[in-house]
Parts: structure tokens; sequence; C-alpha cells
């Protein structure tokens, strides 16, 4: 039961994992800042979730 709940919160966090960095990409900012964004979410990817949510570049995609 225990990994099945672990693995679906992994499932959850890629999830939104992809959409921030989807957002970002859809965004305005600067090719530069959107690279630094784009690792912050990939290589920290619950933390990296939270500053971006808090902090980050929005863009006007819909899912």
């Amino acid at each position: 039961m225990g990994s099945t709940f672990n693995g679906l919160v992994g499932l959850i966090i890629l999830a939104l994992d992809i959409w921030a960095v989807l957002n970002v990409l859809k965004s305005n900012a600067e090719i530069g800042i959107k690279v630094l964004w784009i690792l912050l979410i990939v290589l920290l990817p619950v933390l990296g979730l939270i500053i971006w949510a808090i902090a980050g570049p929005r863009g006007n995609i819909r899912i």
C-alpha cells in the first residue's frame, strides 16, 4: 500500500512539474530566465515547483 501511495504522489508531482514547465515556456520572460526557471523546476521538483508558484513567470495556458 505504501509503494502505491508513493507512486501516486510521484505522478502528481511529475504532472505538476510538466504543467509548470509549460507555463514557463508560454510566459513572456526572456529565454535566459525561462531556462533558469526550467532548470530549477527539473532539478528540484518539489522545491522548484513551490518557488515557481510563488515567484515564477506565468504563461497563458489552459489544460
